[in-house]
């Protein structure tokens, strides 16, 4: 793990003679950059692959805490301006996703090309706005469970039904990923999912090369949605990750580093 100051991240440097550039990678709530762990292999083929831990994951410094998705994109600003990466292609999974519109609102020049996986332009219905409410209400009246009681709500929707029949060992993984996230950090990011804006208006407007993936058996944000995005942003290639759920890279890290891999050079 390195860091930039408070800026934390983990980094796999592009190897060969023709550097490609800065992939950069956006982990899913509640998880860390340490869920990316199966791509940073992608540096063989010329790409800096950088995957930076959001405010306060995974033991990260967390003051002041982060509340709205503005927050972590103002830092990861931080970070590629510390590092003098000038743009990068963005590959944002779920909250990630999420993050990612954020800096297309904020700081668009930074985004060279763009992954959107397992995530939807839409705010929180009001429906979600209130089982967060009530996973916040559980933190903070319980404080010991914490983590753990969020990774017991969290893991039977983030894991697709293939997944947790052929591969029950990813359970494990998974919730050793969330117990190592403070409870401060959670909140953090059950706020900024909640608060977060529509993102719907930002989709015409995206011209850059755009990848979107998501898995087949994804029921935190069905297919359906992510076909909405691929129509809604011109230009932009769908991929659709059989046996995968939420979290495509991790359930399938093959077909999605295959996606993502062909994505980068064939599109940027």
């Amino acid at each position: 793990m390195a860091n930039v100051g408070r800026l934390r991240y983990l980094e796999a440097p592009s190897q060969g003679e023709r550097p490609r550039g800065a992939l950069v990678l956006l982990h899913a709530f509640p998880l860390n950059a340490r869920m990316w762990e199966p791509q940073l292999g992608l540096a063989a083929s010329g790409w800096r692959v950088l995957a930076p831990q959001f405010r306060g994951f995974d033991g990260g410094i967390d003051d002041p805490p982060a509340s709205t998705v503005d927050d972590y994109a103002g830092d990861l600003i931080d970070l590629l301006d510390a590092l003098r990466i000038h743009d990068a292609v963005v590959c944002g999974v779920s909250m990630g996703g999420y993050v990612t519109f954020a800096l297309l609102r904020l700081a668009r020049r930074y985004v060279r090309a763009l992954v959107l996986a397992d995530t939807r332009s839409q705010a929180d219905t009001p429906e979600g706005v209130e089982g967060r409410t009530r996973m916040l209400q559980r933190l903070a009246g319980n404080p010991a469970a914490g983590p753990a009681a969020v990774a017991d709500e969290m893991i039977p929707k983030l894991l697709g039904a293939s997944t947790r029949a052929k591969r029950p060992e990813l359970d494990g993984r998974v919730r050793d990923l969330v117990l190592s996230n403070p409870r401060q950090a959670i909140e953090g990011g059950l706020r900024a999912l909640m608060s977060r804006p529509d993102s719907t208006p930002l989709l015409g407007t995206i011209h850059c090369p755009t990848l979107i993936v998501v898995g087949e058996e994804d029921t935190l944000t069905p297919p359906a949605l992510s076909e909405g995005m691929h129509r809604a942003i011109a230009g932009s290639e769908l991929t659709i990750i059989p046996a995968a759920g939420h979290l495509s890279s991790l359930e399938q890290p093959a077909a999605f580093n295959s996606a993502l891999a062909g994505f980068l050079t064939h599109r940027v």
